[in-house]
């Protein structure tokens, strides 16, 4: 039975450890401020040699952190940064801008092209600074998420409201306003759908080279990676490869592998083989230097309300018990 199956989730080396004697800087999840609450939960949350980086799910984006022009509001996201650094525990900001989730004030303002700069400059070196060097001094700095999915599918801009004002030179003006707000951040753009080799991650590809030949800072490309049981793309090391060559790091950034319930020996043993292959891509590419999951747990993941018959993602159930997919990423960096 699946429960049966469950019980097999036995490895008892932690996540973090694991990825740091595969030579990563660390494996981490995603994680919410409505969950801290939950003491078994953080229990395994707080124990850095499981998650050695969180990532704030919702408490750092535009209508948290700026709900209207010019109020800051940091109470959600420093609830995670100090959590994150009492643990010892690295932070990924998510993000400095993204077509979702954004104040109408914002999206809605009819701004002109030189008051939008001057906004999407105050926001990102607002958030961006505030989080300056919260990091432990042992560690790598900051890692900086600004995740716009600028992309189509088809590789076209995304149309929102900063690239109907600015063009694609409000990427340009968000890295170089957290760059200046924060030298020592590593640099991030973040998108879906392009480990798989097509226009999109040729895109992508293409505005990467295009930032470097006009010195904007970029220093990693995020890979979401929310991927489907049994359909993990085979281009994955790839395009990871083809994004390192460039002079950039890659990361897995929001990695869950969802299935249609209910969950069946099946389809927790074709989880467990997809997480091991992705963990594994990341162990062969030199410049992927970590693995985060977009929470650890399936009560907490937003799969379920996000696409309706579908869930599971998550290395632990929603009783926290470890799945086959646990020992599938213990295995991927142990390949």
């Amino acid at each position: 039975t699946a429960a049966a199956l469950l019980a097999s989730g036995t490895s008892t080396v932690p996540l973090n450890t694991a990825a740091k004697a595969a030579g990563k800087k660390y494996f981490g999840t995603a994680t919410d401020n409505g969950e801290l609450s939950n003491s078994a939960y953080t229990k395994i949350l707080d124990d850095s040699t499981m998650f050695g980086q969180i990532t704030p799910g919702n408490s750092m984006k535009w209508d948290a952190t700026e709900p209207s022009r010019g109020q800051f509001t940091f109470s959600g996201a420093d609830q995670i940064v100090n959590l994150a650094k009492s643990n010892g525990q690295l932070l990924r900001g998510h993000n400095c801008v993204w077509y979702n989730q954004l104040p109408s004030w914002v999206s809605s303002g009819n701004f002109n092209s030189a008051t939008l700069s001057s906004i999407l400059t105050t926001h990102c070196s607002t958030v961006v600074g505030r989080y300056k060097g919260q990091h432990r001094q042992s560690s790598p700095p900051c890692l900086n998420s600004f995740s716009p999915e600028p992309f189509n599918d088809d590789g076209t801009f995304r149309s929102f409201v900063f690239y109907n004002t600015l063009g694609q030179s409000y990427i340009n003006t968000a890295l170089t306003a957290a760059r200046s707000a924060d030298p020592n951040a590593k640099l991030y753009i973040n998108d879906y759908n392009i480990e798989n080799s097509g226009a999109k991650a040729t895109a992508m590809v293409n505005l990467v080279k295009s930032l470097k030949s006009q010195g904007v800072p970029i220093d990693g490309v995020g890979l979401q990676s929310h991927f489907i049981v049994g359909q993990v793309p085979s281009s994955l090391k790839t395009v990871m490869q083809q994004f390192t060559a460039l002079g950039v790091e890659v990361a897995i950034t929001e990695l869950d592998i969802r299935m249609t319930l209910p969950a069946t020996d099946a389809l927790l043993a074709q989880q467990k083989k997809d997480y091991q292959t992705v963990v594994s891509a990341c162990k062969q590419v030199s410049g992927c230097v970590g693995v985060t999951i977009w929470d650890y747990t399936d009560e907490y993941s937003w799969v379920p309300s996000t696409f309706s018959g579908q869930g599971a993602a998550c290395p632990w159930d929603s009783n926290l018990i470890k799945k086959p997919a646990y020992d599938g990423i213990v295995a991927g960096w142990q390949s």
